[in-house]
């Protein structure tokens, strides 16, 4: 969330954030419930007020006077301090409610923009594979090999959900290694096992909840299945002070993520691109802020490793105000091409949060030994989405006789197999 010395301070520069991003929250209401809530905190005075009349009153009786005026003057003030702490107790539930749904406010190298068009290529990176044949779209290309089934996931589960079978499953096992290892003994993060459940409290600290509820699933328990790793990661030093030292400190985790796709009807209705289950590996950051530009950058670096890795074309894309997310103040995303679907797909966004997430949970750290904690800069990014590399090497490295090969990086992982030709027994 925001600090609130903004709405007090710059609420025009926080009105021409909410603008740029297209968004329609009402600043407006915002800074009228802080007037009025300040306003409200003036029961504190009428408190002491009344005790120094109660007060009064014992010195009265005391002397043998009279105290029945002072004796009313507290009974007004105990009725009126009553209303005023109902009303505060109103104000401050509406008033913290509202803060939770404040976007994040762009940086200033994010270019101002209504949608995806206006988003920014800043480069493009490897070679598109040329083929003598019309590539197919990553299904048909899985479903022929007899690898990937979406009828067979819809009689587990319904729609939105596929199965793997033989080189597709063992693909998915060797990115998800491929990917931890080379993020964990390359780039310097310490991988994580974490609870693919969360409380309501750890999903409001990485902005999850209120606003996207009804993207999230939820159990019977109270519990979310988590959407991304992103939200663990982002909560482990919840309430935590850290050391200026210890900073940055880099995560990454493999985990299943679980999306009830509310606002996603028509769209990728078919592949493994828009799913309600599928896996990824993320990294995550907790930083200064004088570092963390430079830290963002190399996690963006460190998914576009993989990529390259992987030999996939991909771009790196600068999103503008109005495609950014929730909690963003910006993002990078990076694009694989896909040439059987004939276009580019997101492979992982790479997000930078300043104090966002650290004010919701409350991760600070002290800048030196003694001095007062402030609030840590987070960051994360796929490193990366597993369903949607999958289905951008079956749609790069397919072969006009309808097999697979490898990638030279995955071969390791795969008993030294170097290409899929058919089911695996």
């Amino acid at each position: 969330m925001l600090d609130r010395k903004i709405i007090r301070e710059e609420p025009d520069r926080l009105r021409e954030a909410i603008r740029n991003r297209g968004s329609d929250f009402d600043v407006d209401e915002l800074i009228r419930l802080d007037e009025r809530r300040r306003e409200l905190l003036e029961v504190e005075q009428l408190k002491a007020e009344r005790n120094r009349l109660s007060k009064d009153i014992g010195e009265a009786i005391k002397s043998g006077g009279s105290a029945d005026d002072l004796k009313a003057q507290v009974a007004d003030l105990k009725e009126r301090i009553a209303a005023m702490e109902a009303e505060l107790a109103e104000v401050d539930e509406v008033f913290d409610l509202r803060m939770l749904e404040v976007p994040n406010m762009p940086l200033s190298e994010v270019p101002v923009g209504g949608g995806e068009e206006d988003n920014v290529v800043l480069h493009e990176r490897g070679r598109k594979p040329a083929f003598d044949f019309d590539p197919l779209p990553h299904w048909e290309v899985g479903e022929r090999l007899g690898i990937l089934s979406f009828a067979t996931a819809a009689k587990m589960a319904g729609a939105r959900f596929a199965c793997d079978f033989a080189g597709a499953a063992q693909l998915e096992r060797a990115l998800m290694n491929l990917m931890l290892d080379t993020h964990t003994r390359q780039h310097g993060y310490t991988e994580v096992g974490p609870p693919f459940l969360a409380n309501a409290q750890s999903l409001v600290g990485t902005g999850s909840l209120p606003k996207f509820e009804e993207d999230l699933f939820k159990t019977t328990t109270g519990h979310y299945l988590i959407p991304t790793a992103e939200v663990p990661l982002t909560n482990i030093h919840q309430g935590d002070i850290l050391e200026a030292a210890d900073l940055p400190k880099c995560y990454t985790a493999y985990t299943p993520c679980f999306r009830s796709e509310a606002g996603a009807a028509g769209r990728e209705s078919r592949g493994l691109i828009r799913l309600h289950q599928f896996n990824k590996v993320e990294l995550m950051k907790f930083t200064t802020p004088d570092t963390a530009a430079d830290e963002l950058e190399k996690l963006t670096q460190n998914a576009e490793r993989i990529l390259e890795l992987l030999g996939l074309a991909y771009r790196r894309i600068i999103l503008c105000t109005g495609d950014m997310g929730f909690g963003s103040e910006r993002t990078y995303d990076l694009e694989v091409w896909m040439p059987g679907m004939g276009r580019w797909v997101e492979i992982s966004s790479c997000s930078q949060y300043g104090e966002f997430q650290a004010r919701r949970c409350d991760t600070r750290y002290r800048p030196e030994a003694e001095s007062r904690p402030t609030f840590v800069h987070t960051m994360n990014g796929s490193g990366l989405a597993i369903g949607r590399s999958l289905a951008a090497i079956l749609e790069n490295y397919q072969q006009e006789n309808g097999t697979v090969v490898v990638p030279e990086a995955l071969r390791a992982y795969m008993g030294g197999r170097s290409e899929i030709n058919r089911p695996l027994p």
